[in-house]
């Protein structure tokens, strides 16, 4: 078998330059197209800041699917343009990993229906960590002693969406392990807001500044102790072996996958 075709959409962002630079570092994928608002029309390869790769910066979408023609598409986008660009990629019958966040649970429901209707697997993950994934996993296994729980979430200030999809899975995951239900106390809000935001009784906070890539704590509570369980992604690379991972795995998942930690555990 050859190597997997890979189109990147976002190309030109900060997680897209990174995803061209492990296609191209992995025998087994080939970077086959590039699309991007940014830089239209350069090599993808000099905006990675690596050797020139004769795969040029698209703008059309549609038209890059078609030339190009890749087996799997990465987009880490924006929230406003995920939907649009996945109906574009399924409609080609290619398969999708998306680290994109922000989508909602009727989105998800949406994409699921498009994968049963053309047959096209797409992997949707809030987060690419190994890190990560086993730091929500811990958390689920918690869940079951400590019923009271808050979590914190650090990124950089240009993430556009709030709280992040890994505090959104990581709540969901230990709504799921509980044996009793949250009742965070949340008592007057001088400002409101001041408590987070609440998800089945579980509070989440989320903090934006400059010099933050992605992190997050998980702290439960309980009768004279508390556990902390942490996760730090001090750079991009940390999350590369997850996307390569899927890029190789998606072909073989039927459906719409949501997490990384269905192709690992």
């Amino acid at each position: 078998m050859g190597a997997i075709r890979v189109l990147v959409i976002g190309a030109s962002g900060k997680m897209g330059r990174e995803v061209v630079r492990a296609i191209v570092n992995d025998a087994e994928l080939e970077l086959v197209g590039a699309v991007d608002r940014m830089h239209v029309g350069k090599d993808a390869g000099l905006i990675a800041g690596i050797e020139p790769l004769n795969v040029f910066i698209r703008e059309d979408l549609a038209a890059a699917l078609q030339a190009d023609k890749p087996q799997v598409v990465v987009d880490f986008t924006a929230p406003a343009s995920i939907m649009n660009n996945l109906h574009l990629v399924i409609a080609a019958r290619l398969h999708a990993v998306v680290g994109t966040t922000g989508l909602s649970r009727e989105n998800l429901r949406e994409i699921e229906e498009l994968c049963h209707d053309s047959g096209v697997n797409v992997l949707v993950a809030p987060n690419f960590a190994i890190g990560a994934l086993l730091m929500m996993r811990f958390a689920a296994q918690a869940a079951k002693f400590f019923p009271h729980v808050e979590i914190i979430e650090l990124h950089h200030d240009q993430k556009l969406d709030a709280p992040s999809g890994t505090s959104i899975k990581t709540a969901e995951l230990i709504l799921a392990g509980q044996n009793e239900p949250a009742n965070a106390c949340v008592g007057e809000e001088k400002l409101p807001g001041a408590r987070g935001g609440e998800m089945g009784g579980i509070r989440l906070h989320s903090v934006r500044l400059p010099g933050l890539i992605a992190h997050q704590e998980v702290i439960f509570g309980g009768e004279g102790q508390t556990l902390t369980i942490r996760h730090d992604s001090l750079s991009r690379e940390s999350f590369m072996p997850g996307v390569v991972l899927a890029i190789k795995k998606i072909g073989s998942r039927p459906g719409l996958t949501y997490g990384l930690e269905e192709l690992l555990f």
